[in-house]
């Protein structure tokens, strides 16, 4: 192939690269920015509960106290990830009907005492995910609860100006009774972006990686704490 050639096409892949580059990402808008803020929230939720999984991460207020966690959620089947308080950090996994956990020592401290630290704090305890102590995390690691929970527990929404979030188109929805507003994707699917409340229960939530492939493996080792409390 001559010099001649290879110019060309070298010319030619500069000018599609600018074809395409020009004007941001070419995803079509999923219309919601045009309807009332319900219907934003709606299809918000429509989305989210045919969503296979999703990455969560950030700070919430519970129950007056900041929690921060960071979790993968593959779908009702189970999630992965920590949540921290204060510096009191747990790993947690659930799979199904069973529900793993490794507190650190600050962790144990804070809610099973010095004598709990002393035998758990590092290790995995594996529980029931549908009664008991654990059972707490299923709603944690299950996409339809918690995100589909937040978006279904609401008081009257205002619609926002639209904005981008990480380079995603979104359009604001606020909840003007119980606070917090919600940033929704307006292309492509129109998944939950975003959460951010102020005040006395001031957090943010992200959403991320939508869909994303998710594996959750059982820890060995893990000490079967119902066997431990009877």
């Amino acid at each position: 192939m001559c010099a001649r050639s290879l110019g060309r096409i070298a010319l030619l892949a500069l000018l599609l690269a600018a074809s395409t580059g020009c004007g941001g990402s070419t995803k079509k808008s999923n219309g919601v920015a045009s309807k009332p803020a319900g219907a934003i929230v709606a299809a918000a939720l429509a989305a989210t509960n045919s969503a296979k999984s999703v990455h969560v991460s950030g700070t919430i207020p519970e129950s007056g106290r900041s929690l921060t966690l960071d979790l993968h959620i593959a779908g009702s089947r189970g999630g992965s990830g920590w949540m921290a308080e204060k510096g009191a950090k747990a790993d947690i996994i659930r799979i199904g009907s069973k529900a793993y956990m490794k507190g650190s020592t600050a962790f144990w401290r804070s809610f099973g005492g010095k004598a709990a630290a002393q035998i758990f704090a590092g290790r995995w305890i594996v529980a029931s995910a549908t009664s008991g102590n654990l059972a707490s995390l299923t709603p944690l690691t299950d996409l339809h609860q918690f995100v589909g929970g937040m978006l279904g527990s609401h008081g009257k929404l205002a619609k926002g100006a639209t904005t981008t979030i990480g380079g995603q188109p979104v359009i604001a929805v606020t909840d003007t009774e119980q606070g917090g507003t919600l940033y929704i994707a307006t292309t492509g699917q129109p998944y939950p972006m975003e959460l951010v409340t102020t005040g006395v229960s001031a957090g943010k939530l992200t959403f991320d990686q939508w869909n994303a492939a998710v594996t959750l493996t059982a820890p060995k080792g893990a000490i079967d704490y119902s066997q431990l409390t009877r």
